[in-house]
């Protein structure tokens, strides 16, 4: 089996226009589809596994292959309106892989875009080569530039195929797909 690529990311909005404004006129994504209407029935709730599902959405290109799909769901399940924390099982971030961290990250600083710290660097250890730093849309939802430097592939392999070598058996672990 092989998988070709990243098609899409989707994420769960609060209200699909304001997400527009950030990830359109402000991160610079094109649109891919034009903003759905709203959107139900049957297939679609046994489709994305909601019941009662009614939502509309956008497509947004990021590059020549990855697209950004912005969901608005009409009833969504949070109860307190905030995202789920960073650390928490669910919760997940998207990267975006950038030519230049320090200009990127100024430019978004002059449209207003707060990042939870200054660009961190990494030049030890697996992550070797990384200069990262998050910031959030406007749903808070986290996401991160990366300005990848250096990448040493041989040592990475090697690390690779010496983790296969010796990590727990699977039947030590808390099953795959449990029964």
């Amino acid at each position: 089996m092989k998988m070709n690529y990243v098609h899409h990311v989707g994420l769960v909005c609060t209200d699909l226009d304001r997400s527009i404004y950030f990830y359109h006129d402000i991160l610079g994504f094109q649109f891919q589809n034009e903003p759905t209407g709203w959107f139900e029935g049957p297939e679609l709730e046994k489709g994305v596994g909601v019941p009662g599902a009614k939502l509309r959405q956008v497509s947004l290109w990021v590059d020549k292959t990855t697209t950004f799909e912005l969901i608005e769901y009409a009833d969504r399940a949070d109860t307190d309106g905030k995202p789920v924390p960073n650390n928490r099982l669910g919760a997940a971030h998207v990267c975006f892989h950038v030519d230049d961290i320090h200009a990127t990250k100024a430019e978004l600083e002059s449209k207003g875009v707060k990042f939870y710290t200054d660009v961190n660097v990494v030049d030890s250890g697996p992550l070797a080569g990384w200069r990262w730093c998050y910031f959030s849309d406007p749903d808070g939802l986290a996401l991160e530039l990366i300005q990848w430097d250096y990448y040493d592939k041989e040592q990475h392999e090697a690390a690779s195929r010496e983790y296969l070598k010796n990590r727990p058996a699977l039947s030590t672990l808390k099953p795959l797909f449990p029964k």
